[in-house]
């Protein structure tokens, strides 16, 4: 991971995250199937563009109050959140059995995670203030809700699971309103290529998709045409 720079988790920016996937499935085909977020997860500003940082993972608890000394371990939560290579997001998982039924992120949440370095979290659980949360910072969340009940954090660095997306520690992470995806390290640098190519595939089948004269004999000439593109 350490020869992977800012500029390049920037460059994948550039798409959203559905075509991060398919270059991923050119760039390492065997996750096909895994890495994914594959629950509904709603976005607090679907307009905003998509987000690539390394993840913060940690679990959390609204329904009883927390156990211990909750300040210490809000504060050492923050902490860990605050370390580590820019950019971030925040990868939190729900393990109340109504997952949503307290919101961790609003108005404060966003805020103190933006100004920490963070560009937005993904989350099986709730988020509220939704006007007032802190401009330019995403959520993708599992419900919005009103109330933060007994919201508290329970760990933090560890292995976690939101939609589906099994998500480490510095895991790079992808995001937009369409979901998430963890890209390998090993894939960052190779994804810009996969994904020039795969869109000159695709141009020759769109172009004649939206010809005036499109007909099934034009498709499998832009198909057949497709396929020689390597």
């Amino acid at each position: 991971m350490s020869d992977i720079t800012l500029a390049d988790l920037r460059k994948l920016t550039e798409w959203d995250t559905p075509t991060i996937c398919n270059g991923l499935e050119v760039v390492t085909p065997e996750r096909r199937t895994i890495g994914f977020t594959t629950t509904p997860l709603v976005a607090l500003d679907p307009s905003l563009p998509p987000i690539c940082g390394y993840a913060r993972t940690a679990t959390m608890r609204a329904v009883t109050p927390p156990q211990g000394d909750a300040k210490a371990i809000r504060a050492a939560y923050y902490t860990y959140v605050a370390d580590g290579a820019l950019p971030r997001i925040v990868v939190l998982q729900d393990l109340d059995p109504e997952p949503g039924f307290g919101a961790f992120w609003g108005e404060v949440n966003t805020n103190i995670h933006k100004g920490l370095g963070c560009l937005g979290c993904v989350t099986n659980g709730s988020f509220r203030d939704v006007d007032a949360s802190a401009p330019g910072f995403q959520i993708l969340g599992g419900k919005v809700g009103p109330s933060h009940g007994w919201v508290h954090p329970v760990d933090f660095g560890v292995p976690v699971n939101v939609g589906g997306m099994a998500v480490n520690h510095d895991d790079i992470i992808h995001a937009d309103r369409h979901g998430a995806v963890v890209v390998p390290a090993e894939a960052v640098k190779k994804l810009p290529e996969a994904i020039a190519l795969l869109e000159r595939k695709e141009k020759v089948i769109l172009d004649a998709a939206k010809s005036p004269d499109f007909d099934i004999d034009k498709l499998k000439a832009a198909m057949a045409g497709s396929a020689e593109i390597h």
